[in-house]
């Protein structure tokens, strides 16, 4: 493995002030990495495993710590925990039915609902959180799974002090963003059709002592996602440790 500067900054939220993402700054990073062997995505454990022991991952991977400071991995991996996340949407269709069902209003702006435990809810929330709500259908649970989706949702629940968008467009906006530098594509030269050709798999990392990566603490907004590029033979780790980001803006 060796290190790349990423193209494209992923420090979201330094584009725009969106609130939302400005609860997550500081706490979110995307490193690019760059490997010498071929990958198939059925050795996708094999892959991530032997990225966790490989020396440049081990002396230049950032992780938060306890304190909120960026340090180096630095440690010797013991295990690796690994989901492949399904990443096939060439198109932000899967977000259709959130503009048809009492979500937004035409204007865009998000319907707010109530809620018995958290103030201040709305009707994507719901749609997000809670299964037994009238809407949580409309979004199948295949979709669900896609990195597209999975993206979109951690922009909307943000990081521990999120001031919520009162409009949608800043959270698909972004999500498209981050989707678009994150996934690789190619077409077909004889059906002409889109493909995504980046394998994206969800990880985490145990060391002598427990669960160390992406956290010690286990969380729905901390995640770690590594999205290999088999034919630039790239990856970029997408991390994000949930806590109280930086709001000032610098």
């Amino acid at each position: 493995m060796s290190t790349e500067s990423p193209e494209r900054k992923h420090r979201r939220g330094r584009r725009r002030n969106d609130r939302s993402h400005m609860s997550m700054l500081g706490r979110i990073t995307t490193q690019a990495f760059n490997f010498d062997q071929s990958f198939q995505p059925y050795r996708s454990n094999d892959f991530a495993w032997n990225f966790f022991q490989d020396p440049c991952v081990k002396n230049n991977l950032k992780v938060l710590d306890s304190s909120g400071s960026w340090t180096l991995l630095g440690r010797d991996i013991t295990h690796v925990n690994v989901e492949v996340v399904p990443c096939t949407k060439v198109s932000v269709d899967i977000f259709d039915p959130i503009y048809s069902n009492g979500i937004l209003r035409p204007s865009g702006h998000i319907v707010k609902c109530y809620h018995e435990v958290i103030p201040d809810f709305d009707e994507l929330r719901m749609l997000l959180l809670e299964e037994d709500s009238d809407n949580y259908h409309i979004i199948s649970p295949s979709d669900r799974q896609e990195f597209l989706f999975r993206l979109f949702k951690h922009m909307v629940l943000g990081g521990e002090l999120c001031q919520y968008e009162d409009v949608i467009d800043p959270y698909t906006e972004t999500t498209k963003m981050m989707y678009k530098d994150l996934v690789s594509v190619q077409k077909d030269p004889h059906t002409k059709e889109i493909s995504v050709v980046t394998t994206i798999l969800k990880v985490s990392a145990h060391d002598h002592g427990g669960l160390c990566y992406p956290s010690a603490t286990d969380n729905e907004q901390t995640f770690a996602y590594l999205c290999i590029d088999p034919f630039k033979r790239h990856v970029y780790v997408l991390y994000h440790s949930f806590g109280i980001g930086d709001f000032s803006g610098n």
